[in-house]
This record gives structure tokens, C-alpha cells and sequence, in this order.
């Protein structure tokens, strides 16, 4: 994991670091893609949870340290999905359909959502009118972590 987590940190942080002169000049946004599980632990989902949860802390470290300069910098966090790798995982076998269920019932939607609804908070939050929002994470994820 230690590998995983270093590359997936360090690389958001080089990302990051390397647009900050354009960010500020803008008043720029960043907005990362991570996990709803950095709020609730999924189980055997470690791999994948751990350098999230480093990316929002980065995240939120950049809403303290470069909002003096107009930047904010939020983080979605996807639930399960329907389509993505979720739909992956399913065709390979990985999730079946006890653990799709199970998935479901820890949903209080009782649905999976989309790409596109990530997408849209990815748009909001980048967008003009969540001006007054930075250093946030907004879990999509039919309330999952409730």
C-alpha cells in the first residue's frame, strides 16, 4: 500500500503544486475525485481509501494555505456506482449479486448513482456559484455515510 499511497498523493500534490501560479492568477478551483469511504470505511477497500483520504487532507490543506490568494479547493466522493468500475467489477465477477445487494441496502437511496451525478458536483463545486465553498467534501453517494 505504501507504494499506492505515496504515487497517489505525491502526484495530486505535483499536479496541484505546478497549476498553483495559474490558480492564483485566476482565483482559480480545484476540485479532486475520491471515495464516500474515506467517511465510512469499506471493508477489504483499504488500497483505495487510504490514498484518498491523503488526497482530501492535501485538498484541504490547499483551501487553508492558498485561499489568501483566491484558490479554493474541494473534494467529491463518489459512492457506489452503476456504471465506471463498478460495472467492471461486476463483469469480471468480482461483485456478485449478495454484494450488490448488500450494497444496496447500506444505501438509504436503495440505488447506485452515476458518473454524471459526480459529475455534476464536480461542476458545482468548481463553478462561480460555489464561490464561498473551499476546503469541503461532498459525498455522492445516496447517503451512504449518513
Amino acid at each position: 500500500m505504501s507504494a499506492v499511497l505515496e504515487s497517489d498523493s505525491s502526484a495530486f500534490y505535483a499536479a496541484v503544486h505546478s497549476a498553483l501560479p495559474a490558480l492564483r492568477r485566476a482565483g482559480g478551483s480545484v476540485v479532486a475525485v475520491t471515495t464516500a469511504a474515506t467517511r465510512r470505511y469499506a471493508v477489504r477497500d483499504g488500497m483505495s481509501i487510504v490514498p484518498k483520504a491523503s488526497v482530501e487532507a492535501i485538498v484541504r490543506g490547499i483551501a487553508v494555505e492558498e485561499g489568501r490568494y483566491g484558490v479554493r479547493a474541494n473534494s467529491v466522493g463518489p459512492g457506489m456506482l452503476s456504471d465506471g468500475m463498478a460495472a467492471r467489477l461486476i463483469e469480471a465477477g468480482d461483485l456478485d449479486d449478495n454484494a450488490l445487494e448488500q450494497a444496496r441496502r447500506n444505501t438509504p437511496l436503495r440505488r447506485f448513482g452515476t458518473t454524471a451525478d459526480v459529475a455534476a458536483a464536480v461542476v458545482f463545486l468548481a463553478s462561480d456559484e460555489a464561490n464561498f465553498i473551499t476546503g469541503q467534501k461532498l459525498d455522492v453517494d445516496g447517503g451512504y455515510g449518513a
